[in-house]
């Protein structure tokens, strides 16, 4: 059974810092890229970072650009996303998914930047 299982998200203050982890099962995590999503209340779903297969080339929303990196261990079939820099409208629920093929969304982990 496919499952993408999102943990890490919390609320934290401007300029503060979080970790997030997509934990994969039921499929072959090398087999894709990954890429993590963010929903904001009341805003589309917006793709804010892609990692390929292997590790090697990444690519970021400008929204987040600097301040979020994208890394995965596939011997632990899991993706990470270390956000820095935090802002207020980072704020949103975010989602990590294979940037291709069919997969259902995760539950999400909630991400809150406030003071």
């Amino acid at each position: 059974q496919v499952q993408l299982v999102e943990s890490g998200g919390g609320l934290v203050q401007p300029g503060g810092s979080l970790r997030l982890s997509c934990a994969a099962s039921g499929f072959t995590l090398l087999n894709y890229a990954m890429s993590w999503y963010r929903q904001a209340p009341g805003k589309e779903r917006e793709l804010v970072a892609r990692i390929s297969n292997g590790g090697s080339s990444t690519n970021y929303a400008d929204s987040v650009k600097g301040r979020f990196t994208i890394t995965r261990d596939n011997t632990k079939n899991t993706v990470y996303l270390q956000m820095n820099s935090l802002k207020p409208e980072d704020t949103a629920v975010y989602y990590c998914r294979p940037s291709s093929g069919s997969f259902r969304w995760g539950q999400g982990t909630q991400v809150t930047v406030s003071s």
